[in-house]
């Protein structure tokens, strides 16, 4: 899971975590052989959610979390900054789920947006300071076939009940009033998104599930997770419960090298923009934005006045590898500044002063999943393909149901107990998923050539999670 930084690396590592008003000394590592009720491998969102909510539930419960490097040194400390409805797999998919069905991909779908709030209400509660805003979220359609593929997605949404409060079709006057992009024709909104600062959330909660009596260990490597038992290079955990919480660094681990594939997502930030610059920009809610290209982009307006742009592109590395410096594609960064510039011409001269990245873990079936194996007590969630900053939080409370035994609607859902099945072997795995990464960019090429939606796009959907 990376080599351990210094106290300035670890605050480096991104805008959110340089402003995230931390010290960065690391926590005391596992002083040795040891024994919990609960032991979580990885201090990221998904296993602080679980500690936290277990906690919560039974504060007699001795949980244990182990992380490789510092709490929040992940994806979950340096994303976008979203935190919404959004999950991997579309409700069609999920209906297709063994024991599944429209109801069920329903009940999922209104527990991804009821999560939304939860997130902001925990905050709220445990006094954590995430920056957050629930302004919603943006999709602009800025050609001909991405608004094509903006009207299909909200006649999609109609088909399965899903109203105006929902997803809402906008004209070109009204997606213009939310984001004045570029060649905007109109577009998409959603209010289940909050914008946050996903380091500030993440540190807080740690320090939440201490003050709740978890127990974190920084700098502590897991080498294998065993039933009854977790492996590091610091010791053994043994434990009745052992909790995988590991996302996009899951194949460091002994036997899962092709659980999932870690794939990079890239981000960008500027300086504090002048409100006159944000007059021309928009985002006067705090929405967070995208556009109905393939190969994802998405961004946020920060609390500071920052503009954030992120997207898809770092080519997946031989053998599920993360080397040092993987986050660190000064082409990719070039290209997101570039297209950040092309899509808000009013960022023209604005400087952009930092750039960063983090894995994300993809499922084969891109659908996330959370379970638990009550013969080998061993329970996982995971596989979010970068809608994670909420869905952990779901994953966390459903993982409280299934290790409290309780038969709950959560526990009910058709993500839990769901298995993917494994990635293919080298070099097949490398080429499908560059193959992918690149079939995604020459689909926008196509669209922006003959101004029709994608049958490049179309053939991708059923492999990564669409229709």
């Amino acid at each position: 899971m990376g080599c351990a930084l210094s106290d300035a690396g670890y605050a480096g590592l991104s805008l959110w975590h340089e402003s995230a008003g931390e010290d960065w000394t690391a926590r005391a590592p596992l002083p040795g052989d040891t024994s919990a009720d609960v032991a979580v491998v990885g201090a990221g969102l998904t296993g602080l959610w679980t500690a936290y909510y277990l906690l919560r539930a039974d504060p007699t419960l001795r949980v244990v979390l182990l992380e490789a490097e510092t709490a929040g040194f992940g994806a979950s400390g340096r994303n976008g900054g979203w935190c919404s409805a959004l999950f991997p797999s579309s409700l069609s998919s999920l209906s297709r789920l063994p024991g599944s069905g429209r109801e069920a991909a329903l009940a999922q779908h209104r527990a991804m947006r009821a999560t939304v709030d939860e997130v902001l209400r925990v905050a709220a509660v445990e006094r954590i300071d995430a920056a957050a805003h629930k302004g919603g979220t943006v999709v602009v359609a800025r050609s001909p076939a991405q608004l094509a593929s903006a009207r299909a997605e909200v006649a999609a949404a109609r088909t399965w009940g899903r109203g105006e409060d929902d997803l809402v079709l906008l004209d070109e006057a009204a997606a213009r009033r939310r984001l004045d992009a570029a060649g905007t024709l109109g577009g998409t909104y959603t209010p289940d998104c909050a914008a946050v600062h996903p380091a500030r959330l993440v540190r807080g909660l740690a320090r939440v599930v201490e003050r709740l009596g978890g127990t974190v260990y920084e700098q502590t490597r897991a080498l294998a997770v065993s039933p009854g038992s977790v492996r590091t290079h610091r010791g053994t955990v043994r434990a009745q419960i052992v909790v995988r919480a590991t996302e996009g660094y899951t194949p460091d681990l002994d036997g899962l090298r092709r659980d999932v594939v870690p794939v990079s997502s890239l981000v960008v930030a500027t300086a504090p923009l002048p409100d006159e610059v944000w007059e021309r920009i928009g985002l006067r809610e705090r929405e967070t934005f995208s556009d109905h290209r393939n190969l994802i982009v998405y961004g946020q307006r920060t609390a500071d006045g920052r503009l954030v742009f992120g997207g898809r592109g770092a080519p997946y590395r031989f053998g599920s590898r993360i080397p040092r410096g993987y986050d660190r594609d000064s082409a990719v960064f070039a290209r997101l500044r570039r297209t950040a510039v092309e899509m808000l011409p009013a960022l023209a001269g604005a400087e952009f002063t930092h750039a960063w990245g983090g894995v994300l873990g993809i499922p084969r079936d891109w659908c996330a999943s959370v379970g638990l194996d009550r013969r080998s007590g061993i329970a996982w969630a995971g596989g979010y393909v970068g809608d994670g900053v909420s869905t952990t939080n779901l994953a966390g409370r459903t993982l409280r149901d299934l290790v409290l035994g309780d038969d709950t609607e959560l526990t009910r859902l058709p993500w839990v107990d769901h298995r993917s099945r494994r990635w293919e072997p080298e070099p097949l795995r490398w080429l499908g998923v560059n193959a992918g990464l690149r079939a995604m960019t020459f689909a926008d090429v196509e669209e922006r050539l003959t101004g029709r939606p994608s049958r490049i796009a179309r053939a991708m959907a059923p492999l990564t999670g669409g229709h």
